[in-house]
């Protein structure tokens, strides 16, 4: 018999509005701490200087992060042209200055250039690893090291505003690995320039946006009553774009124990399965067969 999990068995996810200067990490901390829910982590890193949806996933929810990681996400972000800085955002030091200042017409020239699938090379203030380490601490540790480029996303970038003539807003739909650091530090290159990340702020992630977004100190009003209930999304809204299949009381029985179904449809890629309006399990139909490969217990 496993040990019993310490906490409170809190299933779905909570959708918190991430603010500026606390990583992700600490508002996963923050928010277990408070809801003391046995298990908590979260569906997509966000720096420290960047504020917005952050999905936090509860319990059996976590089984269906990678569902928000791979989704499509929106961020708004401002360039500040003329300087280079040493992390691509404002954290790092200034590395270079640039005298030009692109105009309207230059900015939106440019745009179609970053469209569909653009080579990038992340900052060397990344997560990503090189040779078993972070990329941040190399960088940190002043060590010379060399990012690969790497294949992204962006299916809509548009100029949003000019607040005056150091500045450009912008709002990108981009996919899973894009930095939008280096987004930056690109247009500001294509045009001639310099320019690094000084607003930035995410506002949709897969099929959560700030509509649904709570803030921290909501959180901790809400903590105790009814209305963290309400605020909870269920797991499946993660999976809202995948096939349903409904099952018997008896079939539910052989998928919690892992038994596959005999069913004559056609090979798909996941499929989710369902028992009396309820996420039982995610499942791959192969040569007749409904396989699970992903059950829930709550």
């Amino acid at each position: 018999m496993g040990r019993k999990k310490k906490g409170i068995p809190i299933h779905g996810w909570l959708i918190i509005d991430k603010p500026l200067e606390i990583s992700s990490n600490n508002v996963v901390g923050k928010a277990r701490w408070l809801t003391k829910a046995q298990k908590v982590g979260h569906g997509g890193t966000l720096d420290p200087l960047a504020s917005g949806v952050l999905p936090l996933a509860f319990g059996e929810a976590t089984k269906t992060v990678s569902f928000v990681m791979d989704g499509t996400k929106t961020y708004r972000f401002e360039v500040t042209w003329g300087e280079t800085r040493t992390t691509d955002d404002a954290e790092g030091e200034i590395s270079a200055t640039c005298e030009k200042r692109p105009s309207k017409a230059e900015i939106e020239a440019i745009l179609p250039a970053f469209l569909g699938a653009i080579e990038q090379i992340p900052p060397k203030f990344s997560a990503i690893k090189i040779n078993g380490q972070r990329a941040y601490k190399l960088a940190r540790a002043d060590e010379d090291i060399e990012m690969t480029a790497r294949t992204v996303q962006i299916d809509r970038l548009e100029l949003i505003d000019m607040p005056d003539a150091n500045r450009a807003v912008f709002e990108v739909d981009c996919g899973k690995g894009t930095y939008v650091r280096s987004l930056g530090r690109d247009i500001a290159t294509k045009l001639g320039t310099l320019g690094y990340i000084s607003v930035l702020r995410r506002t949709k992630v897969g099929p959560f946006d700030e509509k649904s977004a709570i803030s921290l100190d909501f959180l901790e009003e809400i903590v105790h009553s009814d209305a963290l209930s309400e605020s909870l999304l269920a797991i499946e809204t993660v999976l809202d774009d995948i096939s349903a299949l409904a099952l018997s009381e008896e079939e539910a029985r052989k998928i919690r124990q892992g038994m596959p179904l005999h069913r004559d449809l056609e090979n798909t890629a996941t499929l989710r399965l369902m028992y009396e309006d309820k996420l039982l399990a995610l499942a791959k139909i192969e040569d007749g067969f409904v396989r699970p490969f992903r059950v829930f217990n709550y």
